[in-house]
């Protein structure tokens, strides 16, 4: 035991964990104050109907091979009412009544969505989400819930959320059985409450002096700005959920591309299904796990086939290896072009490649028949041979600073002997592999008991044995589940764990939570998470922070650099912690006044005299209050805007009017045009345009006279009016 690092369940917590699901909100508030919820903040009532109305046109079926028909009619049994929506005639588990989101909800928000359905007989019936990335036209399905329907009605209730940028977002219902008929009632979809708690500790500075503590998150997962504010208080780690797997990595059009002019050898990838986490790391200057690269599911079975065609001959061994490398080496070469201000400091090389005895996977595509099992890695190679080649092309090609990481679950089985020995295979002639990767699924209450999988003391001996390799040591995908909310069992069993995990924080380096709340995790039926849906704690958060001594970083203005500019000056700074916006304040006389805010981490302030002085300062907003400290001043003296004159690019003539016609090239920043004549040794402007006029056609001339004459243009209010004479030119009318 060590004293004021371990975390001790209280008497007062253990008896708040037996008596309800989460820690009320006002917990560690320093006073009492009303919470606003997301639904009334956003003012967006959703959508509802029980369908008395009869109406049913804002549902329609999944496109023209959709066989149901959908209608409403009349049922003893409904839930409310006597009208259902009724889906009858459908051919395929996935037709069904589809309800497009435009118009009716709004992106960045999170939602709760709540059906009542009834299947003919027995069946598994789901709510799901289809909905398109942006920069893809490949769309994606998420099961959203699923229930059993033994032909009465089941009622399903999930959260969702998708991105600004997703396109073609709606909400449908299908099945995972057969495709009998449904019977829909009470669809209600509405806003999430939001009860965080911004007075909570952060779990990334209670930790702060031992390890990282992340998180990982899917793109709909991290829309919501409420999910965002989480992330942001509680997280200095994040790994994409799925969307730097191999499956969404991999740009199958540009690989078949490449295969048609007889280059099957080198995958091309996008890291598009990944944008809105990385620009959001990026913004928020949070580190990334990647995960993962080589894996036998999620991976397309073209991948591993003769010109990338799925039905094609498997590759050869030689073929696959060459592939590997060029697939690896180009994702970290995306990385480094498109996001090489994000600290990739850990990457997960290779995943899950042992049963849990300690043997290499059976050989073949994992499907069904073989419980996802099966490895396409082992079929080419016949073993685990292509483990330590991926490590050594991820050693070559990795962003600086990023560590290699073998990730596997079970870890704390029979297969931790078999990792050891692969991690001393791997690192045998050199140093390739950097850390071992826990991924830490467990569970509370083992098949409904109240005796945990693993045990603490499982766990602590797979701790040990890995500490002892001389690797790093990541938690990567922590959760825990339980049955029946007995979160009384939960809270002391992550204690439990995390004190392991503290007392051998001199070998880890970070610990991910699998997921931001317990409604969207993977294992979402049982609550394996720290926070609430309404992002509320649970007791399980309080008992792994309770008992920790640590210090609250002093919450301080970002430091702002200057670069003056053509009567401007841009500001750039880095995100701080905690920070919900920034201001920014101008020295005028001698006072501070705040001259804009911005959620963004930089801004141009215009507007400014040339040659003049200015102090700016960016300061913060934390907890709704501005940091009025303006200690971290920069000043700065905006340049005169650089001497621009119109580049004349033809003059044609007109014989038979006696015109000329003359173009030029336009001029950055000029608001109006003029053409100039020289008339009795002077200068006179004769003519305006308008900034988008880059042509001027003269009126009726004298034929043989020549006029002298140049083109200017009005910069920051003023015309360029030097050097005329060198920079004119003269026309003869013809």
């Amino acid at each position: 035991m060590k004293g004021k690092l371990l975390k001790r369940l209280s008497a007062a917590a253990a008896a708040a964990a037996i008596a309800c699901s989460a820690v009320p909100s006002s917990a560690y508030a320093s006073s009492p104050e009303i919470k606003v919820t997301a639904a009334a903040a956003s003012g967006n009532a959703g959508f509802s109907t029980d369908f008395e109305d009869g109406n049913v046109s804002m549902f329609s079926k999944r496109g023209d091979s959709d066989t149901s028909v959908i209608k409403a009619v009349t049922d003893s049994n409904a839930p409310s009412g006597s009208t259902v929506m009724s889906v009858s005639g459908r051919a395929q588990s996935w037709n069904g009544p589809s309800l497009s989101v435009n118009g009716i909800l709004q992106p960045g928000e999170k939602y709760d969505i709540s059906v009542k359905v009834k299947a003919a007989w027995y069946n598994t019936v789901c709510i799901s989400l289809q909905h398109t990335p942006g920069g893809s036209d490949q769309p994606q399905y998420t099961n959203l819930v699923k229930g059993i329907s033994q032909g009465d009605y089941v009622e399903l209730n999930a959260s969702f959320s998708y991105g600004a940028d997703e396109k073609d977002v709606s909400i449908y219902i299908e099945t995972w059985g057969e495709a009998n008929d449904l019977w829909i009632d009470d669809f209600t979809i509405t806003p999430s409450p939001n009860n965080m708690d911004p007075a909570a500790p952060s779990l990334k500075n209670v930790y702060g002096n031992m390890f990282k503590f992340g998180t990982a998150t899917t793109v709909s997962e991290i829309a919501p700005s409420s999910t965002q504010e989480l992330v942001k208080k509680h997280f200095n780690s994040l790994t994409a959920g799925n969307e730097l797997k191999p499956e969404s990595v991999l740009d199958r059009e540009a690989c078949l591309a490449l295969a048609a002019n007889g280059d099957d050898e080198n995958p091309q990838v996008t890291l598009e299904n990944a944008k809105p986490i990385l620009e959001f790391a990026r913004k928020n200057n949070i580190p990334m796990r990647g995960h993962v690269l080589v894996w036998h599911q999620q991976t397309p079975m073209w991948f591993f086939k003769e010109n990338y065609d799925p039905d094609g001959a498997w590759v050869s061994k030689e073929k696959m290896l060459r592939r590997m490398e060029n697939y690896i080496k180009n994702v970290f070469a995306a990385v480094e072009k498109d996001y090489s201000d994000i600290d990739f400091y850990a990457w997960d090389v290779v995943n899950e490649c042992f049963t849990d005895g300690g043997s290499p996977r059976q050989a073949g595509f994992p499907d069904d028949s073989n419980n996802n099992q099966a490895s396409p890695w082992v079929k080419i190679f016949g073993d685990n041979s292509f483990i330590k080649p991926a490590f050594e092309y991820a050693k070559r090609y990795a962003p600086e600073g990023c560590k290699l990481y073998y990730n596997d679950y079970n870890e704390y089985m029979q297969k931790s002997d078999a990792i050891v020995e692969l991690c001393k295979e791997i690192n045998s002639d050199g140093h390739y592999i950097d850390g071992i990767g826990m991924q830490s699924h467990l569970n509370v209450t083992n098949n409904g008991g109240s005796d945990p999988f693993p045990s603490v003391d499982m766990y602590r001996k797979a701790l040990d044995k890995f500490s002892k390799t001389g690797l790093d040591i990541q938690i990567t995908e922590l959760d825990a589940t339980v049955n029946d909310k007995r979160f009384d069992l939960q809270a002391k069993y992550y204690s439990d764990i995390m004190d392991a995990i503290v007392d051998y924080k001199d070998y880890i380096s970070a610990v991910i939570v699998w997921g931001t709340t317990d409604d969207l995790s993977w294992r979402a039926d049982r609550d394996p998470l720290l926070f609430n849906k309404d992002y509320s704690v649970k007791p399980c958060f309080e008992s792994i922070v309770d008992g920790i001594e640590y210090t609250e970083p002093e919450k301080q203005n970002p430091t702002a650099s200057a670069t003056a500019g053509n009567g401007a000056v841009k500001l750039s700074w880095s995100p701080v912690d905690g920070a919900e916006k920034y201001g920014i304040a101008m020295n005028i006389n001698g006072s501070w006044d705040l001259v804009s805010t911005t959620d963004s981490t930089s801004y141009e302030v215009k507007g400014l005299t040339a040659g003049k002085e200015y102090t700016f300062a960016v300061i913060a907003m934390f907890d709704g209050a501005w940091n009025l400290d303006y200690s971290k001043a920069v000043k700065a003296t905006p340049s005169a805007a650089a001497v621009q004159y119109p580049t004349v690019t033809s003059i044609d003539y007109n014989e038979t009017y006696h015109q000329f016609r003359v173009k030029w090239k336009a001029v950055d920043g000029a608001s109006q045009y003029g053409i100039a004549v020289k008339l009795s040794g002077k200068w006179k402007v004769q003519g305006y345009f308008d900034p988008k006029t880059t042509t001027f056609t003269s009126p009726k001339l004298r034929a043989g006279s020549t006029y002298e004459m140049l083109i200017c243009a009005k910069v920051n209010g003023q015309w360029d009016l030097s050097r005329m004479t060198s920079r004119s030119f003269k026309v003869t009318v013809k």
